[in-house]
């Protein structure tokens, strides 16, 4: 993608079902488990560059000694530096004796993370601020293991501000109003009712201290907890729990919005956010790795049992398509063969924007995570292709006009011709204050390769999608336009960009979209800007609707007047580099629905283009967004 958003989060865990010991003498190492959490981390890097955050439980662990660890960074490269500072630890406890690896008990009484359940965090930030206090995991402490909770997630709420008021109405007062918070107070609300609950019931048993805690741990039913605690919420999630007597639990939100798969054996049970690091970090075979079902709840105890239920109401499927355009990584077999189709999808409205014209058009893609839509659309051009020249040289062969000049001009100097054009050249040094340099630096994050293009080419050039078209304007263009192409045709692998996301994206703010933008400049430019108006008193009526009420989304009518080709003419017009003396045509190429919903069948999450979102609180959103846009206000809009 080459304007940058920011995305959903990345959440890794790891439970070990044997002890330590047991990984020391069959795998070589106590930290076997610690260095899987790592792995599973690293290999989801992608999906979080704010902060980086782990915690680890620790079962049996004599009275006194504590048992549930917490670390988190919000500096450059978090991860490394979590790990870093944790091995630095444990190396200092081997030399000064007080760590023998060979015993394991020594390993899980001196290092903090020498446990048997590990959690991982990695933070795209959407809300909450970018310091420490706001990275997961959450923490939410008592003196009885069973009520101690560690919490992180992938999600977004969309009525954050209801569920904070359910816990005024509990007795509680919450300090800070983010998603997370509210979600951490409302599970540990119900973690406390259930702890009460049986605690009450086993006291009239005259149990001791200990049989009595034992009791509790055993009773304690995170399912039921979650069906209470998830009553009303609005939004997609993922989210991750520890509770300090050993029992974890891993929830999906019932649109199965967010994603989340897991595998056990006899020795571990792990989760992710993704597929692919899990086959790699474990060497498994795809057939290994199970989704977590939407509205689902799988729940590991303490003793290592595992079950997966519902926990709420299912809602009809509409998992994210972001997730397999963009977000998530393009090793998994699935989706790399979506991105393909993506690509593929493409290959009718490119042909017809070069007019066939094969021997004097180069494609291209612009860096990184198109490159396998790329070679999706590559496919289906040289099969397009192949059925022209077959079509020929069957006709030429029935005229007696088939000859080797001929079959050289249509195989070899007319076959689709691909070419590595862009390559991104620095990363942008965000520690630079003055805004001109930022931009300066900004539009050389991209460099061409001199050469690849001759004067008087067609260029087309795969982007995964155009959000905002900033980086298309200060910096893609321009540099293409020094190769002196006849044409630029850009080819968006996702439709247009249409409307705000509020299960995880950030992608709230309506008058960032260089879509929604060319839409209202088309409504002035043609005397309808009453339109604008009449929206925003519609968008006011529904925002003001109780909690529970059928909305619209008026947003829509905003783009009825006009063909998606009508936009994206348009979006062309306010991506045109200034300043630069090429003249030449350029084009804009977006995926279609249809396309979309061919290439990804098992993912219809297609709200921001749309406009259709699958739960009450993203028509609220959208609605809001326009709201924020007229008034020209900068708060949130969830």
């Amino acid at each position: 993608m080459s304007d940058r958003l920011t995305h959903e989060c990345g959440i890794a865990m790891v439970r070990l079902l044997k002890p330590l010991s047991y990984y020391q003498e069959k795998y070589g190492s106590p930290l076997w488990g610690f260095t899987k959490l790592f792995l599973l981390m690293e290999k989801q890097h992608n999906r979080g560059q704010d902060g980086a955050g782990v915690a680890c439980v620790k079962l049996d662990v004599p009275a006194g000694d504590p048992y549930v660890f917490r670390e988190r960074c919000v500096k450059s490269n978090p991860l490394d530096r979590i790990f870093r500072r944790l091995l630095d630890q444990y190396n200092a406890g081997v030399g000064q004796g007080a760590i023998h690896p060979e015993f394991a008990e020594t390993v899980k009484g001196n290092f903090d993370f020498g446990g048997e359940l590990l959690m991982g965090h990695l933070r795209y930030g959407t809300s909450g601020g970018y310091n420490q206090s706001s990275c997961h995991p959450f923490f939410r402490r008592s003196p009885w293991p069973t009520r101690n909770l560690v919490l992180c997630g992938n999600f977004n709420l969309t009525n954050t501000p209801e569920l904070n008021e359910s816990l005024i109405a509990m007795g509680q007062h919450p300090i800070i109003a983010t998603d997370t918070q509210a979600i951490l107070e409302k599970i540990g609300y119900f973690l406390d009712e259930e702890h009460e609950d049986i605690y009450r019931f086993l006291r009239k048993r005259d149990l001791g201290g200990e049989e009595l805690s034992r009791r509790i741990s055993e009773d304690l039913d995170l399912s039921r907890v979650m069906t209470r605690a998830a009553h009303n919420w609005d939004g997609g999630y993922t989210l991750c729990g520890l509770v300090g007597n050993g029992d974890a639990f891993v929830a999906r939100d019932p649109s199965g919005i967010r994603p989340c798969f897991y595998f056990q054996n006899d020795e571990v049970v792990a989760f992710a956010s993704e597929r692919a690091p899990l086959m790699t970090v474990f060497d498994l075979p795809l057939e290994d790795v199970k989704e977590v079902a939407p509205g689902h709840i799988v729940v590991i105890k303490r003793r290592g049992e595992l079950t997966e239920t519902p926990f709420t109401k299912a809602l009809p499927r509409t998992s994210c398509s972001f997730e397999r355009i963009y977000f998530s990584r393009g090793n998994d077999r699935d989706i790399y063969e979506e991105r393909k189709a993506l690509g593929a999808g493409l290959a009718d409205q490119v042909i017809a924007a070069i007019d066939h014209d094969w021997g004097n058009t180069v494609f291209s893609f612009i860096p990184n995570t198109a490159e396998v839509a790329y070679y999706g659309l590559m496919s289906a051009l040289r099969v397009r292709r192949r059925d022209e020249v077959k079509a020929a040289v069957l006709k030429a062969s029935a005229d007696g006009t088939l000859d080797d000049a001929l079959l050289d001009e249509l195989i070899l100097r007319n076959w689709p011709r691909g070419e590595k054009v862009v390559s991104k050249d620095i990363k942008l040094r965000t520690f630079i204050g003055q805004e001109a340099m930022r931009n300066q630096l900004a539009s050389h994050v991209y460099d061409i390769t001199y050469g690849s293009v001759k004067a008087g080419d067609n260029l087309v050039c795969v982007d995964d999608s155009i959000v905002r078209g900033t980086t298309l304007r200060k910096s893609i263009l321009r540099i293409l336009a020094r190769l002196n192409p006849r044409k630029i045709v850009i080819v968006s692998t996702a439709p247009q960009i249409r409307y705000p996301d509020c299960y995880g994206i950030d992608m709230s703010e309506l008058g960032k979209f260089i879509a929604f933008e060319a839409a209202v400049e088309l409504l002035k430019a043609r005397g309808q800007a009453e339109l604008l108006d009449e929206v925003y008193a519609r968008c006011r009526e529904e925002v003001a609707k109780p909690a529970g009420a059928t909305l619209t989304n008026h947003v829509r009518r905003i783009y009825e007047p006009f063909s998606p080709e009508e936009i994206s003419a348009k979006i062309v017009e306010r991506v045109r580099p200034t300043g630069v003396e090429w003249s030449g045509e350029i084009e804009i190429i977006f995926q279609t629905i249809e396309s979309l919903h061919a290439a990804l069948p098992q993912h219809t999450g297609d709200w921001y283009f749309t406009g259709k979102y699958p739960t009450p609180g993203g028509y609220r959103v959208v609605n809001q967004a326009y709201v924020n846009y007229f008034e020209k206000s900068e708060r949130r809009s969830y």
